[in-house]
């Protein structure tokens, strides 16, 4: 295992373990998207407040695998104080990046990179994905 694998290890690792942005706001302007996955027990809700545009706060509860749980604390992380269409364009290439089909390399996609290997696991890509799906439905 490479140097840069144990370092993205170690950071799914302290998301799962320390999930930023935890817990959802009681709040009508804050819009939530709640997805299960009955096969493997994920249950992730996303929650955005968006505000001229921006967004300017994203809340999550994940309960499930590390790979799921720590996907959406880092999403909660990086999309605050994005504009929309940024958003979305980050969402898909994240998506992009981990079904392994082709993305738009230029685009930062910041601490998500760490996900980059879930690619060459089938059966973890919708684990790390999930958040990702609720997020942008919050956006709609």
């Amino acid at each position: 295992m490479s140097n840069l694998d144990n370092l993205y290890r170690e950071i799914i690792m302290e998301h799962y373990k320390n999930p930023r942005n935890k817990g959802l706001i009681d709040d009508a302007n804050y819009q939530s998207v709640r997805i299960k996955n009955p096969s493997c027990g994920d249950d992730i809700t996303m929650q955005t407040l968006i505000e001229d545009g921006i967004i300017k706060d994203c809340r999550q509860v994940a309960t499930g695998c590390s790979i799921s749980v720590a996907s959406a604390s880092v999403l909660s992380e990086i999309m605050i104080g994005k504009k929309i269409e940024d958003a979305l364009k980050l969402a898909d290439n994240f998506l992009n990046m981990v079904s392994n089909k082709g993305y738009d390399e230029t685009v930062d996609l910041e601490e998500a990179m760490v996900f980059n290997g879930v690619k060459q696991f089938p059966a973890r890509i919708k684990c790390a994905s999930i958040a990702w799906v609720a997020f942008k439905d919050t956006l709609k």
